[in-house]
Protein backbone atom coordinates (compact mmCIF):
# COMPACT_ATOMS: atom_id res chain seq x y z
CA UNK A 1 0.00 0.00 0.00
CA UNK A 2 1.52 3.47 -0.84
CA UNK A 3 2.21 5.89 2.04
CA UNK A 4 2.44 9.01 2.24
CA UNK A 5 4.72 11.28 4.97
CA UNK A 6 2.87 14.44 5.49
CA UNK A 7 6.02 15.80 7.04
CA UNK A 8 7.10 16.50 2.95
CA UNK A 9 4.04 18.68 2.63
CA UNK A 10 4.98 22.60 2.92
CA UNK A 11 2.42 24.40 4.30
CA UNK A 12 4.54 27.57 5.49
CA UNK A 13 2.36 29.31 3.04
CA UNK A 14 -1.23 30.10 3.05
CA UNK A 15 -1.86 28.89 -0.41
CA UNK A 16 0.16 25.55 -0.01
CA UNK A 17 -1.89 25.27 3.24
CA UNK A 18 -5.17 25.85 1.20
CA UNK A 19 -4.40 23.16 -1.98
CA UNK A 20 -3.47 20.60 0.75
CA UNK A 21 -6.03 21.27 3.50
CA UNK A 22 -9.11 23.56 1.66
CA UNK A 23 -9.80 26.67 3.16
CA UNK A 24 -11.72 25.40 6.18
CA UNK A 25 -9.25 22.89 7.05
CA UNK A 26 -6.77 25.53 7.03
CA UNK A 27 -8.86 27.42 9.34
CA UNK A 28 -9.01 24.69 12.28
CA UNK A 29 -5.35 23.67 11.73
CA UNK A 30 -4.42 27.21 12.63
CA UNK A 31 -6.41 27.38 16.01
CA UNK A 32 -7.00 23.87 16.89
CA UNK A 33 -5.33 23.85 20.32
CA UNK A 34 -3.45 20.18 20.93
CA UNK A 35 -3.71 20.80 24.70
CA UNK A 36 -5.27 18.60 26.90
CA UNK A 37 -9.20 19.19 27.69
CA UNK A 38 -9.29 19.19 31.32
CA UNK A 39 -6.79 20.98 33.97
CA UNK A 40 -7.34 18.70 36.58
CA UNK A 41 -6.93 14.84 37.33
CA UNK A 42 -7.60 12.44 40.23
CA UNK A 43 -6.40 9.01 40.06
CA UNK A 44 -7.65 6.04 42.74
CA UNK A 45 -6.70 2.72 43.47
CA UNK A 46 -8.77 -1.03 42.69
CA UNK A 47 -8.95 -4.03 42.65
CA UNK A 48 -10.11 -5.89 38.97
CA UNK A 49 -12.52 -8.07 40.75
CA UNK A 50 -12.78 -11.03 37.31
CA UNK A 51 -8.39 -10.98 37.49
CA UNK A 52 -7.72 -9.87 41.17
CA UNK A 53 -5.17 -7.67 39.71
CA UNK A 54 -4.77 -4.18 41.38
CA UNK A 55 -5.17 -1.29 39.63
CA UNK A 56 -4.75 2.43 38.76
CA UNK A 57 -7.74 4.53 37.49
CA UNK A 58 -7.02 8.06 36.70
CA UNK A 59 -10.00 10.38 35.84
CA UNK A 60 -10.69 14.16 34.83
CA UNK A 61 -11.45 15.79 37.48
CA UNK A 62 -13.26 19.18 36.85
CA UNK A 63 -15.32 21.43 39.57
CA UNK A 64 -18.64 20.05 38.40
CA UNK A 65 -17.55 17.02 37.86
CA UNK A 66 -20.03 15.47 40.10
CA UNK A 67 -22.87 18.19 38.73
CA UNK A 68 -22.80 17.48 34.93
CA UNK A 69 -23.60 14.90 32.66
CA UNK A 70 -20.11 13.78 31.71
CA UNK A 71 -19.55 10.60 29.94
CA UNK A 72 -15.87 9.59 29.96
CA UNK A 73 -14.81 6.43 27.36
CA UNK A 74 -12.84 3.90 28.91
CA UNK A 75 -9.39 3.54 27.97
CA UNK A 76 -7.16 0.56 28.99
CA UNK A 77 -3.13 0.77 29.48
CA UNK A 78 -1.32 -2.56 29.09
CA UNK A 79 1.69 -2.34 30.80
CA UNK A 80 5.26 -3.26 29.35
CA UNK A 81 6.85 -6.65 30.62
CA UNK A 82 8.11 -6.40 33.93
CA UNK A 83 6.97 -2.44 34.39
CA UNK A 84 4.82 -1.91 37.37
CA UNK A 85 1.75 0.42 36.84
CA UNK A 86 3.66 2.89 38.79
CA UNK A 87 5.68 4.18 35.81
CA UNK A 88 3.15 4.98 33.90
CA UNK A 89 1.19 7.83 35.82
CA UNK A 90 2.22 10.76 34.13
CA UNK A 91 1.55 9.37 30.69
CA UNK A 92 -1.81 8.21 32.19
CA UNK A 93 -2.42 11.36 33.80
CA UNK A 94 -2.26 13.55 30.39
CA UNK A 95 -4.07 11.45 28.57
CA UNK A 96 -7.17 11.20 31.16
CA UNK A 97 -6.92 15.12 31.14
CA UNK A 98 -7.90 14.34 26.66
CA UNK A 99 -11.11 13.50 28.22
CA UNK A 100 -10.70 9.32 29.14
CA UNK A 101 -10.85 6.94 32.25
CA UNK A 102 -7.60 5.46 32.17
CA UNK A 103 -7.41 2.11 33.86
CA UNK A 104 -3.64 0.71 34.35
CA UNK A 105 -3.87 -2.84 35.94
CA UNK A 106 -0.73 -4.81 37.31
CA UNK A 107 -1.09 -7.37 35.34
CA UNK A 108 0.87 -10.22 37.47
CA UNK A 109 0.83 -13.78 36.35
CA UNK A 110 2.36 -17.17 36.75
CA UNK A 111 4.70 -17.35 33.32
CA UNK A 112 5.78 -21.16 33.22
CA UNK A 113 8.92 -20.09 31.11
CA UNK A 114 9.96 -18.46 34.18
CA UNK A 115 8.78 -20.93 36.70
CA UNK A 116 7.60 -17.24 38.86
CA UNK A 117 4.45 -15.08 38.88
CA UNK A 118 5.15 -11.69 36.76
CA UNK A 119 3.86 -8.42 35.37
CA UNK A 120 3.10 -9.76 31.92
CA UNK A 121 -0.56 -8.65 30.82
CA UNK A 122 -2.86 -10.77 28.54
CA UNK A 123 -5.90 -10.29 26.34
CA UNK A 124 -8.00 -11.43 29.31
CA UNK A 125 -7.08 -8.68 30.99
CA UNK A 126 -9.28 -6.13 28.17
CA UNK A 127 -13.11 -8.12 29.33
CA UNK A 128 -11.89 -8.02 32.82
CA UNK A 129 -11.50 -4.64 33.09
CA UNK A 130 -14.80 -3.75 31.21
CA UNK A 131 -16.90 -5.80 33.08
CA UNK A 132 -15.39 -3.65 36.36
CA UNK A 133 -15.48 -0.54 34.95
CA UNK A 134 -19.64 -1.50 34.57
CA UNK A 135 -19.32 -1.95 38.38
CA UNK A 136 -17.27 1.63 39.10
CA UNK A 137 -19.80 3.21 37.36
CA UNK A 138 -22.83 1.88 39.26
CA UNK A 139 -20.92 1.96 42.25
CA UNK A 140 -21.93 4.65 44.91
CA UNK A 141 -18.08 4.39 46.61
CA UNK A 142 -16.43 4.96 43.25
CA UNK A 143 -14.93 8.13 42.55
CA UNK A 144 -16.43 7.86 38.96
CA UNK A 145 -19.89 6.47 39.26
CA UNK A 146 -22.47 7.56 36.91
CA UNK A 147 -19.10 8.88 34.32
CA UNK A 148 -18.06 6.18 33.02
CA UNK A 149 -18.98 5.58 28.85
CA UNK A 150 -19.14 1.67 28.90
CA UNK A 151 -20.12 1.30 25.37
CA UNK A 152 -16.56 2.30 24.39
CA UNK A 153 -13.27 1.19 25.47
CA UNK A 154 -10.11 2.13 23.69
CA UNK A 155 -6.41 0.64 24.55
CA UNK A 156 -3.08 1.73 25.22
CA UNK A 157 -0.33 -0.22 25.42
CA UNK A 158 3.63 -0.35 25.69
CA UNK A 159 6.05 -3.24 24.52
CA UNK A 160 4.44 -6.92 25.20
CA UNK A 161 1.46 -4.81 26.50
CA UNK A 162 1.22 -3.36 23.11
CA UNK A 163 1.25 -7.12 21.34
CA UNK A 164 -1.43 -7.79 22.99
CA UNK A 165 -3.51 -4.99 22.42
CA UNK A 166 -2.94 -5.28 18.49
CA UNK A 167 -3.90 -8.90 19.12
CA UNK A 168 -7.15 -8.15 20.67
CA UNK A 169 -8.00 -5.96 17.90
CA UNK A 170 -7.13 -8.60 15.34
CA UNK A 171 -9.27 -11.03 17.21
CA UNK A 172 -6.13 -13.16 17.86
CA UNK A 173 -4.94 -15.72 20.34
CA UNK A 174 -1.28 -15.98 19.48
CA UNK A 175 -1.09 -18.32 22.92
CA UNK A 176 3.04 -19.30 21.11
CA UNK A 177 4.07 -15.84 22.64
CA UNK A 178 1.61 -15.37 25.73
CA UNK A 179 -0.55 -13.11 25.01
CA UNK A 180 -3.49 -15.03 26.06
CA UNK A 181 -4.37 -17.86 27.68
CA UNK A 182 -7.56 -19.46 26.02
CA UNK A 183 -9.28 -18.13 23.01
CA UNK A 184 -10.21 -14.56 22.89
CA UNK A 185 -13.26 -12.55 21.27
CA UNK A 186 -12.84 -9.43 20.72
CA UNK A 187 -15.53 -7.10 22.49
CA UNK A 188 -17.81 -4.89 20.62
CA UNK A 189 -16.90 -1.78 22.88
CA UNK A 190 -13.23 -1.93 21.50
CA UNK A 191 -13.21 0.99 19.13
CA UNK A 192 -9.29 2.13 18.74
CA UNK A 193 -5.84 1.52 19.83
CA UNK A 194 -2.53 3.14 20.39
CA UNK A 195 0.85 1.23 21.06
CA UNK A 196 4.42 2.55 22.14
CA UNK A 197 7.05 0.59 21.21
CA UNK A 198 5.05 -2.39 20.13
CA UNK A 199 4.83 -4.54 16.84
CA UNK A 200 3.22 -8.19 16.26
CA UNK A 201 5.75 -11.33 15.31
CA UNK A 202 5.22 -14.81 15.55
CA UNK A 203 7.51 -17.36 16.83
CA UNK A 204 9.56 -17.68 13.70
CA UNK A 205 9.75 -13.83 13.51
CA UNK A 206 7.13 -13.16 11.04
CA UNK A 207 4.81 -9.75 10.68
CA UNK A 208 1.30 -11.59 12.06
CA UNK A 209 -1.58 -10.13 9.57
CA UNK A 210 -3.71 -7.58 11.95
CA UNK A 211 -7.67 -7.61 10.43
CA UNK A 212 -8.49 -5.36 12.54
CA UNK A 213 -12.11 -4.72 10.41
CA UNK A 214 -11.61 -0.74 10.25
CA UNK A 215 -11.06 -0.42 14.05
CA UNK A 216 -8.37 2.70 14.06
CA UNK A 217 -4.84 1.95 15.38
CA UNK A 218 -1.68 4.29 15.84
CA UNK A 219 1.58 2.51 16.56
CA UNK A 220 3.88 5.18 18.13
CA UNK A 221 7.83 4.62 17.92
CA UNK A 222 10.93 5.84 19.30
CA UNK A 223 13.46 6.20 17.05
CA UNK A 224 16.08 5.36 19.20
CA UNK A 225 14.31 2.00 20.67
CA UNK A 226 17.19 -0.51 20.58
CA UNK A 227 14.51 -3.04 22.37
CA UNK A 228 11.75 -2.54 19.70
CA UNK A 229 13.08 -1.83 16.78
CA UNK A 230 11.86 0.54 14.47
CA UNK A 231 11.92 -1.75 11.47
CA UNK A 232 9.67 -3.76 13.46
CA UNK A 233 7.16 -0.97 14.06
CA UNK A 234 6.80 -0.63 10.33
CA UNK A 235 6.64 -4.34 9.30
CA UNK A 236 3.35 -4.51 11.43
CA UNK A 237 2.24 -1.23 10.51
CA UNK A 238 2.33 -2.71 6.71
CA UNK A 239 0.19 -5.58 8.08
CA UNK A 240 -2.79 -3.63 9.58
CA UNK A 241 -5.35 -4.33 6.81
CA UNK A 242 -7.76 -1.31 7.34
CA UNK A 243 -7.04 2.22 7.82
CA UNK A 244 -7.32 4.64 9.43
CA UNK A 245 -3.83 3.63 10.78
CA UNK A 246 -0.80 5.86 11.95
CA UNK A 247 2.52 5.31 12.60
CA UNK A 248 3.72 8.14 14.64
CA UNK A 249 8.16 8.33 15.15
CA UNK A 250 9.16 10.65 17.68
CA UNK A 251 13.22 11.55 16.75
CA UNK A 252 15.53 10.94 20.27
CA UNK A 253 13.25 8.62 22.16
CA UNK A 254 14.28 4.90 22.94
CA UNK A 255 11.96 2.13 24.61
CA UNK A 256 11.03 4.04 27.80
CA UNK A 257 9.93 7.65 26.89
CA UNK A 258 6.76 6.76 27.24
CA UNK A 259 7.74 5.92 31.43
CA UNK A 260 8.14 7.90 34.26
CA UNK A 261 11.57 7.19 34.22
CA UNK A 262 14.46 6.18 31.83
CA UNK A 263 14.57 1.80 32.08
CA UNK A 264 12.16 1.46 35.18
CA UNK A 265 13.57 -0.60 38.49
CA UNK A 266 12.50 -4.46 37.51
CA UNK A 267 12.60 -3.64 33.73
CA UNK A 268 14.66 -4.83 30.72
CA UNK A 269 16.62 -1.95 30.37
CA UNK A 270 17.16 -0.68 26.62
CA UNK A 271 21.07 -0.14 26.00
CA UNK A 272 20.45 3.36 24.22
CA UNK A 273 19.61 6.22 25.85
CA UNK A 274 16.98 9.18 24.90
CA UNK A 275 18.26 12.39 23.63
CA UNK A 276 14.69 13.81 24.12
CA UNK A 277 14.27 15.19 27.40
CA UNK A 278 11.98 12.17 29.27
CA UNK A 279 9.72 14.80 30.23
CA UNK A 280 9.37 16.14 27.00
CA UNK A 281 9.34 12.66 25.35
CA UNK A 282 6.62 11.48 28.18
CA UNK A 283 4.06 14.57 27.28
CA UNK A 284 4.70 14.06 23.61
CA UNK A 285 3.50 10.21 23.44
CA UNK A 286 0.43 11.09 25.92
CA UNK A 287 -0.57 13.89 23.80
CA UNK A 288 -0.28 12.22 20.28
CA UNK A 289 -2.11 8.82 22.03
CA UNK A 290 -4.68 11.40 23.74
CA UNK A 291 -6.05 13.12 20.08
CA UNK A 292 -5.47 9.99 18.40
CA UNK A 293 -8.14 8.46 20.40
CA UNK A 294 -9.97 11.94 20.76
CA UNK A 295 -10.48 11.68 16.82
CA UNK A 296 -11.16 7.69 17.03
CA UNK A 297 -12.99 7.65 19.79
CA UNK A 298 -15.27 10.97 20.11
CA UNK A 299 -15.14 11.78 16.80
CA UNK A 300 -12.64 15.04 17.02
CA UNK A 301 -12.65 16.49 13.58
CA UNK A 302 -9.71 18.38 15.03
CA UNK A 303 -8.14 15.99 16.65
CA UNK A 304 -8.56 13.95 13.29
CA UNK A 305 -6.88 16.69 11.35
CA UNK A 306 -4.15 17.15 14.00
CA UNK A 307 -2.90 13.55 14.05
CA UNK A 308 -3.35 12.76 10.05
CA UNK A 309 -2.42 15.96 8.32
CA UNK A 310 -1.17 18.81 10.48
CA UNK A 311 0.67 17.79 13.78
CA UNK A 312 4.08 16.79 12.59
CA UNK A 313 4.27 20.16 11.09
CA UNK A 314 3.69 21.64 14.28
CA UNK A 315 6.07 19.12 16.42
CA UNK A 316 9.29 19.15 15.44
CA UNK A 317 9.72 15.50 17.51
CA UNK A 318 7.23 13.90 15.40
CA UNK A 319 7.02 12.08 11.78
CA UNK A 320 3.86 11.06 10.52
CA UNK A 321 3.13 7.95 7.62
CA UNK A 322 -0.89 7.36 7.09
CA UNK A 323 -2.23 5.69 4.36
CA UNK A 324 -2.87 7.87 1.12
CA UNK A 325 -6.55 7.07 1.36
CA UNK A 326 -7.05 7.88 4.93
CA UNK A 327 -10.54 10.26 4.97
CA UNK A 328 -11.44 12.68 7.30
CA UNK A 329 -14.57 12.48 9.31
Amino acid sequence: MDVINFKAFSVASASAAMIVLGVSETLIAATFNPSPIFKDVASYQTTISASKHSADIYYPNPKDLKTSKYSFPVVLLLQGALVDKANYSDFASIVARYGFIVVVPNSDRYVPRLGKKALLPQTSEINAVLQQMVKENFKSSSPVTGKVNTRKLALLGHSFGGAVGLSAIGNLCVKSLSLCESDFKRPKELVAGAFFGANLRDSKDKFITINNSGIPIALLQGTLDNRALPYRAEGTYKNIQSPPKALISISGVNHFGITNTNSPVGAIPDPTNSTLNQDVAVETIARWSGLFLRASVLGDKGAFDYVYYTGDDLDPNVVVTNPVNVTRK
